[in-house]
């Protein structure tokens, strides 16, 4: 099927305002809401992509950990090619080394780096290709407090839109259609939930990682990490600090002070250019006191339970 038939379906299905003041809708495919060029590549990807069994898939919901997951995952992967003075992701955004599933593979699945067993996507469980169910790929998700993850992900489209002279909806607004499941690959919940699902059937395929849990004691889930995508750390790596290294060189802190993040610009296939400064605001938990109300949070509470 061609972009001009995705399109055609695109069009017929039900369609709501995003969180941009003009022009964009999202609409709801296979039960979750998007854009139409997001849901293009998801097409694409559900007729066309091939895995491989190597393959490790970083699954995530926008905004809940992808840019830390992706890095941590690559160093533990590269780490006898690189090292902490070496290693891409000190002059590349995680995002330019593991590439996107519905974006940067959507136009050709032929031209990967067969070096490189890591991809990633937004994609709900329940609307992955099927060669990724099929093939056993090993399957990395991360979740995180639906109130940050909104606050995140509510600031993130707010500095992408200023540096493009738009506006994004009041928070208010922006809080409402969330609560309605209305966001970027939400309802939040149910891709929570999928995921979640999935990997206690699955549990040797589907790792399923809390980013409060990860970020209290990351040395020990990176080794985790390591462990479940079949590269895990030697005792002669652990006593030299390897793993410490990793965590240092993936810490926020880190990344963000990078001059690649503070200047430099990620080429998306998506219109327009993004700053890599954008992908670093604060990375914190509990960030979501400073913007939502107590009422707000036990409303997000409340869904849920």
């Amino acid at each position: 099927m061609k972009m001009a038939s995705f399109k055609e379906i695109i069009s017929t299905l039900p369609k709501r305002k995003g969180w941009k003041d003009s022009n964009n809708d999202l609409f709801l495919y296979q039960g979750f809401w998007c854009s139409s060029f997001f849901i293009e590549g998801v097409m694409s990807a559900q007729q066309n992509f091939q895995s491989q069994p190597s393959d490790i898939v970083i699954c995530t919901a926008p905004k809940t950990g992808t840019t830390w997951l992706k890095s941590l995952t690559l160093a533990i992967v590269t780490r006898t090619t690189f090292d902490d003075s070496t290693s891409p992701l000190l002059t590349n955004l995680s995002h330019d080394c593991v590439p996107f599933l519905e974006v940067d593979l959507a136009q050709s699945f032929t031209n990967r780096d067969p070096k490189n067993p890591l991809l990633a996507t937004h994609v709900p469980y329940s609307s992955l290709p099927k060669s990724i169910i099929d093939f056993s790929c090993k399957i990395v998700y991360i979740c995180r407090n639906p109130k940050d993850a909104f606050v995140s992900l509510y600031h993130f489209i707010a500095r992408r839109l200023v540096f493009k002279d738009m506006k994004p909806l009041a928070l208010e607004e922006a809080f409402e259609l969330y609560c309605q499941g209305v966001s970027s690959y939400g309802p939040y919940w149910d891709h929570v939930l999928g995921f979640w699902k999935a990997s206690l059937d699955r549990p040797d395929k589907i790792l399923f990682l809390k980013y409060k849990e990860m970020m209290e004691d990351t040395v020990v889930y990176v080794k985790k990490l390591a462990d479940f995508i079949g590269y895990p750390f030697s005792s002669e790596e652990i006593k030299k600090g390897l793993v410490e290294k990793i965590v240092s060189m993936c810490s926020f802190e880190n990344l963000s002070n990078l001059e690649v993040n503070k200047s430099g610009k990620h080429h998306e296939r998506t219109p327009g250019v993004i700053e890599n400064k954008i992908y670093f605001r604060k990375g914190k938990v509990g960030d979501w006191e400073n913007y939502l109300t107590p009422e707000m949070a036990a409303r997000l509470d409340s869904i849920e339970s």
